[in-house]
This record gives structure tokens, sequence and C-alpha cells, in this order.
């Protein structure tokens, strides 16, 4: 009985890469990069701890394309006839057709499927340009794939360290003063104002807000300040 594509082989080519994960959407660097295999699905950095018993396929970006390493993708599926090119000293391959606008007329390698020049000896752009190559054919990819039981990010992908932010409120409501923890600090503090009431006409010597009795007799004097003093009139004749 032919084959048709394999469950992780359909999400290569269905699965969106780098795109925003919503499952750590305010988290930096949430980009969907990897393909889980056995989940047959698109996952980013944040989520690798929730899939590191699974075989993982990292996907990377060259001109506005997903493209994975030859030595990765080899290991799963035969990838002979498939032009491959090198970035930052890997060879990658390309996972999607990219038909051109125009047809080809010059000599040369073309693809199969989607009629882009190639170079000698391949005759395929791309991973699923080769599968719909040999699908039409031979209706069969099973002399293609390879049994692949594990397979882990390369050493040089870097995971973030999932660290719980916690927001830190502020304890200090305005208009009330920052309390001292020890005594060695109160008394190594200089000396503040903070009841002291800003009016050029009258000044209050300086009193520590760490005593609620003081802070009471700062108050009380405080409201007799505001009120206005009865005028004195002479007595009349």
């Amino acid at each position: 009985m032919a084959i048709r594509k394999p469950a992780w082989l359909e999400a290569l080519d269905a699965q969106r890469f780098f795109v925003g994960c919503c499952l750590h959407e305010n988290a930096k660097k949430n980009e969907k990069n990897i393909c889980c295999l056995d989940c047959c699905t698109s996952i980013c950095p944040h989520c690798v701890s929730s899939h590191r018993r699974h075989r993982l396929l990292q996907v990377r970006r060259y001109v506005y394309h997903d493209v994975v390493r030859l030595e990765d993708l080899e290991k799963l599926i035969d990838c002979s006839s498939v032009q491959s090119y090198t970035i930052n000293s890997s060879k990658v391959v390309f996972l999607k057709k990219r038909p051109q606008s125009r047809q080809f007329k010059g000599s040369g390698n073309i693809c199969t499927s989607c009629d882009r020049s190639l170079q000698e000896p391949f005759v395929h752009c791309s991973l699923g340009c080769k599968v719909e190559y040999v699908l039409r054919q031979k209706q069969d990819l099973t002399p293609y794939l390879r049994r692949c039981k594990t397979l882990q990010l390369s050493p040089d992908y870097i995971i973030p360290h999932d660290v719980d932010e916690e927001t830190t409120h502020s304890t200090i409501v305005e208009g009330d003063e920052h309390t001292v923890s020890s005594d060695s600090e109160r008394l190594s503090l200089p000396c503040t104002t903070p009841f002291q009431i800003m009016n050029s006409k009258a000044s209050w010597p300086c009193i520590s807000a760490t005593s609620p009795a003081a802070a009471s007799d700062v108050h009380a004097s405080r409201n007799m300040s505001r009120r206005k003093s009865v005028p004195h009139r002479s007595p009349l004749c």
C-alpha cells in the first residue's frame, strides 16, 4: 500500500514559523522556530521544556523563506538532488516550493516542480518540490524515509531560562514617608522635616516622624496655626 506524507512532513509544510507563540505572547524571543515532529506542531523556545523528550527540528530563516539544516533533515528523509545553500558554515535546504513569476528560459537544470533555475546536478529546489515529484511519479515515499528515533536541537541553540517576572509594586503611598527599619539607621539619618508647613511666615522645628505621639502633636499644632486669630479691639468710650 502506498504511503502518503507522514504527519511530521505535513506539519513542516503546513505549520507557520517565525510568528509569535500564543502560549508565551508576553515573553521575549517567542518566535516559533522549532517543529516538534512528535506533536506535529510549531513551538517557540519557551515551549521546549514541555517537549524535551520529543524529536525537535530547528527551522531557520533565509531570504524570507524557511530552511532546515541538511544534516538534520538527512536523518529523516533522503535529500539527494535537492539544492543546498551554505549559511554560517552550515548547509541548508528550503522546506517549501518557491515558484517564480516568470518561467526560466536559459540552459541548465530547472526544478521539477516550480521551474526554478538550479545548479548541476540538482533537480529540486526544495524538500517540498522533491516530495511532490516523488508522489507524482511513484506514489510512495517509503524508500526515501529514514527511521529516526531521537532528534535534538543543535548545541548552539540557546534556550531561554524562564524566570517568573514578579512585578514589584511600590509600598509607598503618595503623602507617606519611608519607614526606617532599625534604630541605628534612624539615628544615622539626617534631620528631615516631613511635617513642616510650607509657609514662609511660620517655621517648625525638626521633629522625627517615627514617634506616633510626636506626629499627633505636630498635627494638632498645624491645625492651630491654620486658625485665624481673633482681632482685639479697644473698648468703646
